[in-house]
């Protein structure tokens, strides 16, 4: 996997401290917890995974996240990134995470209400649409499943500042946008995901 390009030294110390801070143990399931070092994705049920934390950590960094920002947390799962993306916006931010899978939200849900965070929270995802079209415009946009495109559903959520990253088809996607400019979109490394899938309708 190459690394993402974009870093700032800032951003980088910013995401190694939110991932010291957040014990990923905190969001596995008892089962896994004893794995919480292992540098790959763990099950966490329903087919869907904990993902690494050398990947998570890459995409924070591009996603480079400030202070009082707002965030999408888009396949929320077992609620770590969404904790991970609250510390980085810290109590004048807010977060907020959904999840296709309804056992996941509400599992989601109280590991981070027990981070206690509660600038953030997890909820179900709406059928039949991506993202939270009517919490938008996002700050920064993270998803944590693979597109076969860029989501034009979600690039609309953005602000006209605003940031996502995105795995498309086994890379990692950039989309920047720039006030009276086209969007700058970039694209890193290898990478696999589960599917990025709607909420049934």
């Amino acid at each position: 996997m190459s690394e993402v390009a974009g870093r700032s030294v800032a951003a980088s110390r910013s995401v190694t401290e939110a991932m010291r801070c957040v014990d990923r143990r905190d969001f596995l399931p008892t089962h896994q917890r004893h794995r919480a070092g292992f540098d790959g994705p763990l099950s966490i049920g329903h087919g869907m995974t904990n993902s690494q934390p050398r990947t998570v950590s890459a995409m924070l960094d591009w996603l480079a996240v400030e202070p009082g920002q707002h965030i999408l947390d888009v396949g929320s799962g077992s609620g770590w990134t969404t904790a991970l993306l609250a510390h980085l916006t810290g109590p004048t931010g807010s977060v907020l995470g959904v999840e296709i899978v309804p056992d996941l939200v509400t599992w989601g849900a109280a590991n981070l209400a027990a981070a206690g965070m509660p600038w953030a929270r997890i909820e179900t995802a709406r059928p039949g649409r991506l993202g939270a079209p009517e919490r938008a415009p996002f700050d920064r946009i993270l998803v944590s499943a693979m597109a076969t495109g860029i989501p034009a559903e979600l690039v609309a959520q953005l602000s006209p500042t605003g940031i996502l990253v995105v795995p498309v088809a086994d890379r990692m996607c950039r989309v920047a946008r720039t006030p009276g400019q086209p969007d700058r979109v970039e694209w890193s490394g290898h990478y696999r995901f589960v599917p990025l899938l709607d909420a049934a309708p």
